[in-house]
């Protein structure tokens, strides 16, 4: 049950950055998505498309670590890392989130500048 409290948790600190990353580029219809390795944007997607992909994407993939926590049990001796690899798969999305945040604002900066 911890489990599906700590994906709930984290689904909602990445809708709440996406929230207040869409206050943040709301003069931007469209936000970058991807990269090439030269640091040019190769596509862009809708503002709210792109910053809810990944609270998405990380509700799905928590929830299903949530599932599979309720209904099947762990190996024998690895009960006790269920918790924390769930908090850690949690905080990677943040991370990445956060870190696209990053790639954005500094695209929109070359680009506006």
């Amino acid at each position: 049950m911890f489990v599906f409290a700590i994906a709930c948790i984290f689904a909602s600190v990445l809708i709440g950055l996406s929230v207040w990353a869409n206050a943040r580029f709301r003069p931007h219809e469209r936000l970058p998505m991807q990269w090439s390795l030269a640091g040019t944007v190769n596509w862009t997607a809708p503002r709210v498309l792109a910053l809810s992909f990944t609270p998405a994407l990380a509700a799905v993939t928590l929830g299903f670590i949530a599932l599979l926590a309720l209904n099947v049990a762990p190996r024998v001796g690895q009960e006790g890392i269920v918790l924390p690899v769930t908090m850690l798969i949690g905080a990677s999305f943040v991370g990445m989130h956060l870190l696209h945040f990053w790639l954005i604002e500094n695209s929109l900066k070359r680009n506006d500048g």
